[in-house]
């Protein structure tokens, strides 16, 4: 069939106006509050990311009312970015929905054999379920317990029992520069902290001057143990002479090289250093404490082993609530804690302590609570991993839906509040934007990863609105942290009624 001229223009007539007059199908955006009161705000944070340490950097910065959730400003808001630390908000607001704020990590010692005398006929179990707080001292509390127990021999083996989370140590994304670091350390159900900061799986290394120039450095180990063999390449070198000391573990191994000089008299070199295996330095150090109780062990020492159904419990340990655990999980950034999290959640919801199972049950969670988990990537609970890949925008739309929740408060809590100098108070925040109008006033998470510095939280105005805000800077060269910070205190200082 042919066309006239005029019949083709009238239909190009009619199809443009039935195009201007059908429902668009478009994804709808959040719009942006762009009130009079808002604008000197936004141009003000505009301003901000003009900075030209940004150039060729993206820049997701989301600010909401936290009452209302409405977003009054955003830029780049829906850009997938790496979060660093700022996953940890994601990872916390999931265990406690998932867990509860009273929920604890128990530890127990077992046996499948029989007391006779003096003697354990059978083999002794440490079972690990988790704990990121087992200490050296709960361990030698087991040890005291068996003791009580009338044992002064086992005739079997001691054997750690790590199963109730898989024996994938690492998440999948950890470089090898990383595997060493305490920031990386192998995540195990059964597992022993050095210190009160609950570095899990991780030994804390200190070299100290010697007592004469050409001597060794004097190196200790905490917890004290033989799991891990010191290699010391140290020499003490005259006063005047710089620190130049490197304490790592060499891959594949529990060997941490301590080498370099420290000068007479000068101050100690500490670093915290992963270990290979941490269940069995967990066994390490109860073979020890049943030493040290003058218990004695005729069998071996095996990891990886599980408990038969039919054992018996001698004794066992709770750790503190999760609550509590928030403290030094959010304040210090702890990722140890927060691949446990993950892993627990898949045990308690799955009964599978895996990676997998736990990122179900986080993804679940958010889109419970109106949060878009398709918008997002999850590798790790952590965000250590640079393939995670959240939204500025999800970040603030998850800390407005956690308001109404009853653990809301650990959560708030749990924040590193800025300027704060008190450790378990101002955290990772403790040290920045003191005598500003943040001071106790920010309380947000801190992330930091090669290219990536992240801050989200809540904020005050000096007229009393609550902001809820997440800045997440991606992909550049020099250091931002800086800039984060000046958004923020400019939140903290924002009064509309000034501006009009």
């Amino acid at each position: 069939m042919k066309f006239s001229i005029r019949s083709k223009q009238l239909f190009i007539v009619f199809l443009a106006a039935f195009l201007m007059l059908a429902p668009s199908q478009a994804v709808e955006h959040p719009q942006v509050n762009a009130s009079s009161e808002e604008t000197a705000l936004s141009n003000q944070i505009d301003d901000i990311l003009k900075d030209e340490r940004l150039d060729g950097a993206i820049a997701g910065v989301s600010v909401r009312s936290a009452e209302s959730g409405e977003l009054l400003y955003e830029n780049d808001g829906n850009i997938r970015l790496k979060p660093a630390s700022n996953m940890k908000l994601v990872t916390g607001a999931a265990a406690l929905e998932t867990l509860d704020t009273d929920y604890t990590f128990t530890t127990e010692v077992l046996t499948d054999g029989s007391i006779k005398g003096k003697k354990l006929h059978g083999d002794l179990y440490l079972k690990g379920k988790g704990d990121p707080t087992l200490m050296e001292d709960d361990i030698q509390a087991f040890a005291e317990a068996v003791k009580e127990e009338g044992i002064k021999e086992v005739k079997g083996d001691i054997l750690a029992d790590d199963t109730w989370y898989d024996d994938i140590r690492l998440s999948e994304d950890i470089s090898w520069n990383d595997e060493t670091n305490y920031t990386a350390a192998q995540i195990s159900a059964l597992t022993v902290s050095p210190n009160e900061d609950y570095d899990a799986g991780t030994v804390i290394v200190d070299a100290y001057p010697g007592n004469a120039e050409g001597e060794e450095a004097e190196v200790e180990v905490t917890p004290a143990n033989d799991y891990v063999e010191i290699v010391n390449k140290t020499e003490t070198v005259a006063s005047d002479h710089p620190k130049n000391i490197s304490i790592e573990r060499e891959h594949g191994t529990n060997q941490i090289v301590v080498k370099g000089e420290i000068p007479l008299e000068g101050t100690r070199s500490r670093s915290w250093v992963s270990v290979s295996e941490p269940s069995g330095l967990a066994l390490e150090l109860f073979h020890k404490a049943l030493s040290e109780e003058g218990i004695k062990v005729k069998g071996e020492k095996r990891i990886h082993e599980k408990v038969p159904e039919t054992a018996d419990l001698l004794t066992s340990k709770e750790s503190m609530q999760l609550e509590e655990l928030f403290l030094p999980f959010m304040k210090l950034s702890n990722n140890g804690h927060a691949e446990v999290l993950i892993k627990e959640m898949g045990k308690v919801v799955h009964d599978e302590g895996s990676w997998d199972k736990g990122f179900e049950v986080v993804e679940d969670f958010l889109q419970n609570n109106n949060v878009d988990a398709e918008a997002m990537r999850l590798r790790d609970g952590s965000g250590m991993s640079h393939v995670n890949m959240i939204p500025a925008n999800e970040l603030t739309q998850l800390l407005y839906q956690v308001q109404g929740k009853e653990w809301f408060p650990a959560y708030l809590k749990s924040l590193p509040v800025a300027g704060n100098s008190d450790r378990f108070v101002g955290g990772t925040l403790r040290y920045r934007m003191g005598d500003t109008a943040a001071q106790d006033n920010v309380k947000a998470k801190t992330g930091s990863i090669t290219g990536v510095n992240s801050l989200s939280g809540y904020v005050t105005t000096e007229e009393g609105e609550e902001l809820i805000f997440s800045i997440v800077l991606n992909n550049y060269l020099e250091g931002v942290q800086s800039i984060g910070d000046e958004i923020a205190v400019t939140l903290a200082e924002h009064n509309s009624k000034a501006e009009e």
